[in-house]
């Protein structure tokens, strides 16, 4: 089959176009052919190695963690997904690969396509829905009335995370650009903080919860805009230990994790509020639930651009240069 793969770790290290064998397929997975594929900021991260720590992968590395496609053949113990169906993922961390033809995927990470969605919009949903959803919903327990803080507003889990929220009851704050601003409140957002003239922090204050996706600095701003007792959740980072207990890490590298979180921890017990750091699991029940939200009309997706299969090595790039409105998708078929 046709791949684009990474050869070694290395930022903004070019893919290669490889013909690669078929995965073979456990008797837990389902093979899918690849109609569609997401593209995120994880594929660059783990392209220049920032994940080596916990996520040790082998080179070379077919990259891509979005699915949309059909079933194609499945494994001996598989009873919820046949041949032919049309079917989404967010796929298993070691089993990722979704830049090729063909890729295995565990029946417990897949669920059926939203009827709504074509390939090409169901591919941009997985990682980008299971993140806000384990954030928002998981973790936060975000309830009617309380106010949520989500950065980063029309990119990729922005977008997903605002209507979301509102979909649970909140309020919601991001920051923006002015020209992005239009689309964010159209998506629900109650409060948007232009991100080049604004400082958030000076603007919300006393929040239940903050969504941080962005570097250091912002999170240790992000924490004081939170009231006491609140929480912030971060998918970019740092590391904690009970993230390091929750994948079974080895003892050095939770050291490590501690060590690396230690600063915002310490400042977040100050403040009296929670940290924690996120970073999402493959879950077909979690999916399940995210496709009635989709098919109902309370959440629609946010596709930015289409690339061809010919120029995943361009999507990753548009992808990474962080000017993405919402989803980048490689259509593949």
């Amino acid at each position: 089959m046709k791949a684009f793969v990474v050869d070694r770790y290395q930022k903004q290290a070019p893919l290669r176009l490889a013909d690669m064998p078929t995965p073979e397929l456990r008797d837990d997975e389902v093979l899918v052919e690849v109609h569609a594929a997401g593209v995120n900021l994880l594929d660059a991260k783990i392209r220049s190695g920032e994940f080596k720590l916990i996520l040790p992968y082998r080179l070379p590395l077919i990259l891509g963690h979005d699915v949309a496609g059909v079933v194609v053949k499945a494994g001996a113990r598989v009873r919820q997904f046949k041949p032919g169906d049309a079917v989404y993922a967010r796929v298993d961390d070691f089993r990722i690969g979704t830049f090729a033809e063909f890729v295995p995927v565990k029946e417990s990470s897949l669920a059926h396509k939203p009827r709504n969605l074509t390939m090409e919009e169901a591919a941009s949903i997985p990682l980008v829905g299971l993140t806000a959803w384990q954030a928002l919903v998981e973790k936060a327990g975000l309830t009617q009335g309380q106010r949520v803080f989500i950065q980063a507003g029309s990119g990729g889990v922005g977008t997903f995370a605002i209507q979301l929220a509102k979909h649970l009851g909140a309020s919601v704050a991001t920051t923006t650009s002015a020209a992005n601003a239009a689309l964010v409140k159209r998506l629900g957002a109650d409060v948007t903080v232009d991100y080049r003239t604004q400082d958030f922090e000076t603007v919300l204050h006393g929040y239940d919860v903050v969504l941080n996706s962005q570097d250091g600095k912002t999170l240790a701003k992000s924490l004081r805009v939170l009231k006491r007792g609140g929480r912030l959740i971060s998918i970019s980072g740092p590391p904690d230990p009970d993230f390091g207990k929750e994948i079974g890490a080895p003892g050095f590298v939770r050291l490590v994790m501690r060590l690396l979180s230690w600063g915002v921890r310490r400042s977040a017990r100050r403040l009296g509020v929670r940290y924690s750091f996120l970073f999402m699991k493959a879950s077909g029940t979690q999916l399940q639930q995210i496709t009635r939200l989709i098919e109902d009309g309370a959440i629609r997706p946010v596709v930015d651009k289409v690339f061809p299969f010919a120029s995943t090595h361009e999507a990753l790039a548009y992808v990474e240069a962080g000017r993405a409105k919402g989803k980048v998708v490689i259509k593949i078929k």
